[in-house]
């Protein structure tokens, strides 16, 4: 069986390589022994885009310019365990990743691997 593969296309324009790197060995670290590779493709555009292929399905599981910005770490982490192995217990890494704030300011959006789901500000 092929281990997954996770693909970060970067924008060599905009200087992405170091994050790009960074978030690669974030997965490396944490999937050592799962993932297989993961790929830095440079592009351009302002193009920042990660997907994984993993039993021969290609998925992109993060496009910056449809999220309106990067990641968190643990929340990229959050989206390929997601897929490659939802079991598997991240540690610190589970607590949710507040997103962007909602259209009415009620509630931040809690992305877990493709469902949003709505939490209430509690800090105002």
């Amino acid at each position: 069986m092929t281990k997954p593969r996770v693909a970060i296309e970067y924008c060599t324009q905009c200087r992405w390589m170091l994050r790009a790197a960074w978030f690669a060995q974030e997965l490396l670290t944490t999937f050592q022994d799962v993932i297989g590779e993961v790929a830095l493709i440079p592009a351009s555009g302002g193009h920042f885009v990660v997907t994984i292929t993993h039993e021969g399905k290609e998925s992109c599981i993060w496009n910056r310019k449809d999220e309106g910005g990067f990641p968190e770490a643990k929340q990229l982490k959050q989206l390929v365990r997601n897929i490659i192995n939802p079991e598997q217990d991240l540690g610190h890494s589970d607590k949710p990743v507040k997103g962007r704030a909602t259209a009415d300011g009620s509630g931040d959006v809690i992305k877990t691997g493709g469902e949003q789901t709505k939490e209430v500000c509690t800090d105002c």
